[in-house]
């Protein structure tokens, strides 16, 4: 408990922050994907399962874990993590349960902007893979059998993702 306390009121302020907006929407956009705010996705991290509870923790992929949930910014800076559930849990649970989540709901996490999108009006959303659910403001891919504007839609929202995770 004193490293994680250490961790909390030392490191955690200079790690985890909201960086400028305004610069993660505008390189989204150039990718083809705009008024992004952040990209979410979850991983597993290695573990060594409790003893009483080894089946809670272990994961589709047949080893124990963990869930990290990470918001990032276009840089792959991160904006958000949470980790709570054990590696059993689906990544749409994960999220559904998490502070994030609320925050978003609420309109509490980014200011409430709207923005103009062709000629529609679409809030501040956030790219997901999908595992998550479609939300208005979490945008996730198509799946199926995809007409040629689909595919490209999916296409600009797996740029978005990945320029997130590579930098």
């Amino acid at each position: 408990m004193e490293v994680v306390r250490a961790i909390n009121s030392i490191l955690l302020w200079r790690v985890i922050r909201l960086g400028d907006l305004d610069v993660t929407m505008a390189r989204s956009a150039a990718l083809g994907f705009p008024n992004c705010g952040g990209v979410i996705d979850g991983t597993h991290i290695p573990i060594c399962a409790p003893e009483h509870r080894m089946a809670q923790y272990i994961n589709r992929k047949g080893y124990f874990s963990k869930m990290l949930q990470v918001l990032a910014d276009h840089r792959g800076q991160f904006m958000d993590i949470f980790v709570r559930w054990s590696g059993r849990a689906h990544d749409a649970h994960v999220f559904r349960n998490s502070s994030l989540c609320r925050k978003l709901e609420a309109g509490t996490f980014f200011l409430r902007r709207d923005f103009a999108v062709g000629n529609m009006q679409m809030p501040l959303c956030i790219d997901g893979d999908s595992a998550y659910s479609l939300i208005l403001w979490l945008m996730k891919p198509y799946t199926g059998h995809l007409d040629p504007s689909r595919d490209q839609f999916n296409a600009h929202l797996s740029c978005t993702r990945m320029a997130c995770f590579a930098e």
